[in-house]
C-alpha cells in the first residue's frame, strides 16, 4: 500500500524568513512518517514567487539514499490561492534523474525558470508538467528524454502569455522525435488552440500506440470535435478520450459520447462574445 504525505509551510511559518525552501529538506526528513513514504509531495516552500524550489531538489540530490525509497515525487503542489501557476518558481532537475534510480512518476507545478536538463532514467513510468506556459527548453528536454519504461505523459501547453513559445509545428516536431516505446498515455492538454493541437496529435505515430488520449483543459470546440470523430475509429487501440474543460457543443459531446470508448466530457464551457470577437479560454494559463 502507497503511503503518501504532503509538506510544505504556512504562512505564519515562512513571514519572517527563518522557514523556506533553505529549510524544508532538513524538517522533512526529520518527520517520523518520512521513511515510511513511497509518494512525496511539496507544497508551497515559502514565497514560492519569489524563491526557487532548487534547495529542495539540491537537498534530494544531496540526500539521494535517505529519498531511494520514494517512488512518486510532486514538487509544486498547491493550488492558486497560495501561488498563481505562472508565478511558482521552479528551478533545475538536471541532477535528480541519476539520484532517484527507483523514482517511477515526477510531475512538476510550474514553469518559471524550470530546466529539466539531460533527462534519462530508466524507471520513470509517468511524467507530467503542470504549467501555465510550456517553455521550449523543457520541450526540447522532453523531446531527446531517454526514458525507455514511460507509460504517461502530460504536458500542459499553456498560453503564449505565460511561457508557451512555440506552435502547432513545435508539438509536431516534439511528438515526431521523442522515442517512448512503451507510451500508453499521452496528454497534449490546456492549449489555447486545442483544435490545432488535436490534429497534430490525431497524426502522431503514438496514435497506434497509446490507449488513453487526453486532449483536456484547452479550448476544443466542434472543430477539434469533428477531426476526433472521423480519427478515432481507425485507432481501436485507444479505449478512453479524455476531453473535460472543452467549449463543445451539446450535440458533439453526445457524437464522441456515442463513440465505443470511455469518454470523459465533462466541465462543458460557452465562448464569450465580446465586441464581436468569440474568445475561449484555456483551465490553466496565469
Amino acid at each position: 500500500m502507497n503511503k503518501s504525505k504532503t509538506f510544505s509551510y504556512e504562512y505564519d511559518e515562512y513571514e519572517d524568513g527563518t522557514k523556506g525552501a533553505h529549510t524544508l529538506i532538513d524538517d522533512l526528513l526529520a518527520d517520523p512518517d518520512f521513511s515510511g513514504l513511497t509518494e512525496l509531495s511539496i507544497g508551497n516552500w515559502g514565497d514560492c514567487w519569489e524563491e526557487s524550489c532548487q534547495p529542495i531538489i539540491d537537498g534530494i540530490i544531496s540526500h539521494a539514499k535517505e529519498f531511494s525509497h520514494i517512488r512518486s515525487l510532486f514538487i509544486g503542489d498547491m493550488d492558486f490561492e497560495e501561488c498563481e501557476v505562472s508565478w511558482i518558481i521552479q528551478g533545475n532537475y538536471g541532477g535528480l534523474w541519476a539520484a532517484l534510480p527507483e523514482l517511477t512518476e515526477l510531475t512538476i507545478k510550474g514553469s518559471t525558470d524550470l530546466e529539466l536538463g539531460a533527462v534519462s532514467h530508466e524507471k520513470l513510468e509517468s511524467l507530467t508538467i503542470i504549467c501555465g506556459g510550456l517553455p521550449n527548453s523543457v520541450i526540447e528536454s522532453v523531446k531527446n528524454a531517454r526514458l525507455p519504461g514511460l507509460k504517461k505523459l502530460i504536458l500542459y501547453i499553456g498560453s503564449d502569455n505565460y511561457g508557451f513559445e512555440g506552435d502547432c509545428e513545435t508539438i509536431r516536431s516534439l511528438l515526431d522525435t521523442m522515442d517512448f516505446p512503451k507510451l500508453e498515455y499521452l496528454g497534449i492538454v490546456d492549449s489555447e488552440m486545442q483544435d490545432e493541437m488535436t490534429e497534430t496529435v490525431l497524426g502522431c505515430r503514438y496514435m497506434d500506440q497509446i490507449h488513453t488520449l487526453d486532449l483536456s483543459c484547452g479550448t476544443l470546440s466542434d472543430k477539434g470535435g469533428a477531426l476526433l470523430l472521423e480519427a478515432l475509429p481507425a485507432h481501436p487501440n485507444i479505449q478512453k478520450l479524455d476531453a473535460h474543460y472543452h467549449y463543445l457543443s451539446t450535440g458533439m459531446m453526445q457524437r464522441l459520447a456515442a463513440l465505443p470508448i470511455e469518454t470523459e466530457l465533462s466541465e462543458q464551457n460557452k465562448p464569450d462574445n465580446y465586441r464581436g470577437e468569440v474568445w475561449m479560454n484555456a483551465m490553466l494559463t496565469e
